[in-house]
């Protein structure tokens, strides 16, 4: 009360202050308008009374002591009162005012109360109602959402519904109807977004192919920068695609294989497929369909069959890249999704693609029979094996895989180059190979492992190369076949070691069974001039295949093993040179030996011939020939061991002449006659420029000399033998002489009295130096040359000089020849 009372003199207080009238009357005006309504108006008036005694006491005081200004102030005070008055009465009336308002306020006040009771349960039922109708509205915007797709956004509405909005609505009938539609509502979207998932699914299939072309594309480029980073740095050779030094080179070039111009994969529906089975907590139950879909799938993907005998390989590029963009698929998911795919599963996807497909390529691979198709094979193959590997699968079956590829490979280039090395050495004309200008002859070079003897600059054309036509042929066979071998190593194949072995033992094989076997098959031919040609390629093949071993050592690996390589082809090649040689050999000797078998000498001539015989003549010229024509192409070396080979064979056979069982005696002339031959033959030998030829005429030379000799009993001085009849032959040297002393000892025997006197059959004997002649009751009645020796009763003795010749007296001729009997 005190508070209010305060209030009331302090507006009094702010009323009187006011500076203007306009200020006093707004704020009266509230100040009696509040005195009314709170029912003190008598409490207002009394302070405004109050406040008029105050300031009427405190003029009278000021007026006591200035009488003017009291005046003054009375007049004021009397107007303010008579305002006062005024306000007063006007109070007075706005009191009565107010009091009949705040009655009619009172009635208006009860009928608000009245109203508002009603108002409430209005608003109840419409806060219900609208409770009610957001439910309603959600619940459709549920269904709107499943038929807009947004699985997601539904089920997430349905959730806010469920766990939400029926909370405030529990005590209406809508809210348990619309309850129990709840779970009907979670399997419908969960049904649907499935359906959009097997879409999905479906069309990732459909893509997958493309996909995996994509991605072969992708990694064909990677490829080629890698070879043309290489080609500028080419210590970056050293390093594969996928190695860690091209994975960096290739950073700042983003390629999204799921995601470019050609191909774009969305994960949408999957990702909100996951998202609303995890929501359901299905997702134990999601893994597993999604699981056995994706097995599903697979098995479509992978054809029954397939073939490769199609040049372009569609059917390998097809399942090649159907199964590359389904994998490239898998590892993304495990990327994007990482609960959703495990580890195992994908593993266990992958290797079993990789089992299917290598069956299906092996079972395909009987028709396959061209190894340029093989190639190409290994590459889709080698080209699939950088994608997947760059996406981290493992590729180790494949790789090896490649090596049973490779295998085949060389197979069938060892059959096609030895069919090729087969017709180039039948075809062969075993000729000299002409060429015509210096194109041909620079082709040649190039291609061939040939050393010329002379510059380009002193050749003259046409002209001709020791080698046939073969050689080169073979040659450039050898290098495709090189070549070919490590096309197999190109972009990608892990074992490299295995082509440097493979490529020694087949090279060996072709040039050791399919070349030097075949020239050695044709050393059967008559004609001279191929044979000599085939020891000329021999040779060359021999060089090559030297070659070939320092190539080989250059080509082979990092990862072969050191140290140096050796072809069995090339001691091969030098072991059938001898062969070569020795054919020649038979041949010329062949020759030879008709030529010789035509001589005609008369042993017991009685004229002195006075020319060489004919047969010796066409031998020099013949020998003379076949070097300067069949042989010419022969190395000096080789061309000097034929000519030994024959002279010594000439040597032989001539001196086999007189050595004939059918030459009983000889006489001077006979010995003449072989003498002038063998002069003939000697100067020939002379004419060659190699002193060593005469060595093979050193014992025919000697023999001749010793039926010549007018002492021949230094034969049987082994000091004067040695010195000057070393070479005779220690068996043919008595038998030339007994023929040639049977042919002398003729001219001693008294023959007509000995015709006449007796037919009584007598022996003579050559013991050592000395001729006997016994009777056959082995009494000695001869000798010759005559000796002081006694001869009746002498007994032959038996040495390693002796032998007995039975002689018919009656025509004084050798019947037989026998071992010198035991006595």
């Amino acid at each position: 009360m005190v508070e209010k009372h305060s209030e009331l003199e302090y507006a009094v207080q702010q009323l009187v202050l006011s500076p203007s009238d306009v200020e006093f009357f707004d704020q009266l005006i509230p100040a009696i308008r509040d005195a009314s309504r709170d029912g003190r108006s008598y409490q207002l008036l009394q302070s405004l009374s109050q406040y008029s005694n105050d300031r009427e006491a405190e003029i009278e005081k000021i007026c006591s002591t200035n009488h003017q200004d009291f005046t003054t102030s009375v007049n004021q005070l009397l107007r303010v009162r008579e305002v006062t008055v005024d306000l007063t009465s006007e109070i007075l009336k706005l009191n009565q005012a107010i009091q009949l308002s705040t009655e009619k306020l009172a009635g208006q006040k009860r009928l608000l109360v009245e109203s508002r009771g009603v108002r409430q349960n209005i608003d109840e039922a419409t806060k219900s109602l609208n409770e009610c109708l957001e439910v309603l509205q959600l619940a459709n915007q549920v269904h709107d959402l499943l038929g807009k797709k947004s699985h997601y956004a539904a089920l997430r509405a349905l959730d806010e519904l469920q766990n939400v909005q029926l909370r405030g609505i529990t005590q209406y009938q809508v809210a348990e109807t619309i309850r129990k539609s709840v779970p009907a509502t979670k399997k419908m979207i969960a049904d649907a977004v499935m359906t959009d998932l097997n879409t999905w699914l479906f069309r990732i299939r459909e893509t997958s192919q493309f996909l995996g072309e994509v991605a072969f594309y992708h990694t064909e480029q990677r490829r080629t920068r890698q070879k043309e980073r290489a080609e500028k740095i080419a210590y970056l050779s050293n390093y594969k695609l996928n190695s860690a030094i091209e994975l960096v080179s290739n950073e700042d070039i983003e390629f999204d294989t799921l995601d470019n111009e050609d191909v774009q994969v969305d994960f949408t529906p999957l990702f909100e497929c996951l998202h609303i089975h995890n929501a359901l907590g299905q997702n134990d139950k999601f893994r597993a369909d999604y699981a056995a879909t994706r097995r599903q799938q697979k098995e479509l993907l992978i054809p029954v069959s397939i073939t490769l005998i199609d040049t372009e390989e569609s059917s390998l590029s097809e399942l090649l890249e159907g199964i590359a963009g389904f994998a490239i698929v898998e590892k993304a998911t495990m990327q994007k999704a990482p609960g959703l795919r495990s580890v195992t599963d994908v593993d266990e996807l992958w290797e079993s693609m990789c089992q299917t497909a290598i069956a299906l390529i092996s079972k395909a691979l009987r028709e396959v029979d061209n190894a340029e198709l093989l190639l190409k094979i290994k590459g889709v193959i080698a080209l699939f094996i950088q994608t997947m590997e760059s996406w981290g699968y493992p590729v180790e079956a494949l790789d090896s895989f490649l090596l049973v590829l490779f295998e085949k490979y060389a197979e069938l280039l060892k059959r096609r180059f030895s069919d090729d090395f087969q017709e180039i050495v039948s075809t062969d004309d075993y000729m000299p190979m002409p060429i015509n200008n210096m194109d041909e002859y620079e082709k040649v070079v190039t291609v061939s492992w040939y050393t010329p003897e002379k510059s380009t600059d002193e050749l003259r054309f046409p002209c001709v190369l020791p080698f046939s036509q073969m050689y080169p042929l073979c040659c450039i066979d050898i290098r495709n076949f090189l070549n070919q071998f490590y096309f197999f190593s190109d972009d990608h194949f892990q074992q490299p070691r295995v082509i440097d072995d493979t490529l020694k033992i087949s090279l060996d094989e072709l040039l050791s069974e399919k070349v030097c076997r075949s020239l050695v098959e044709r050393l059967s031919s008559q004609y001279l001039g191929q044979i000599v040609q085939i020891l000329i390629n021999l040779e060359h093949f021999e060089t090559a295949c030297q070659e070939l071993e320092q190539l080989l050592v250059a080509a082979r690996s990092s990862s072969s093993i050191g140290g140096s390589i050796v072809l069995n082809a090339t001691e091969e090649f030098r072991g059938h040179k001898k062969t070569a040689e020795k054919r020649i050999f038979e041949l010329v000797n062949s020759k030879i030996d008709d030529l010789i078998e035509t001589a005609e000498y008369d042993w017991t001539a009685h004229v002195l011939e006075k020319e060489p015989s004919n047969y010796m003549q066409t031998l020099t010229q013949y020998l003379s020939n076949i070097m300067n024509t069949v042989l010419l192409g022969l190395p000096t070396e080789i061309k000097e061991l034929i000519y030994f080979d024959a002279l010594s064979h000439a040597a032989s056979m001539i001196l086999s002449l007189p050595l004939a069982p059918t030459v009983r005696k000889i006489n001077p002339n006979g010995v003449a006659a072989l003498a002038k031959d063998v002069k003939f033959l000697s100067d020939f030998v002379d004419t060659l420029g190699n002193p060593i030829l005469q060595q093979n005429l050193d014992e025919l030379q000697q023999t001749i000399a010793l039926m010549q000799a007018d002492n021949s009993d230094e034969y049987y001085d082994v000091s004067t033998r040695n010195k000057k009849y070393g070479r005779v032959d220690a068996s043919n040297g008595p038998l030339l002489l007994e023929k040639y002393a049977e042919n002398i000892y003729e001219k001693f025997l008294p023959t007509n009295k000995l015709y006449l006197g007796s037919h009584m059959p007598y022996k003579v004997v050559a013991e050592q130096k000395v001729f006997l002649l016994f009777r056959q009751d082995s009494v000695a009645i001869d000798c010759f040359p005559r000796t002081n020796m006694p001869l009746n009763g002498t007994q032959p003795q038996k040495s390693e000089y002796c032998h007995v010749v039975f002689i018919e007296l009656h025509d004084i001729k050798p019947e037989r020849l026998y071992p010198f009997p035991q006595v």
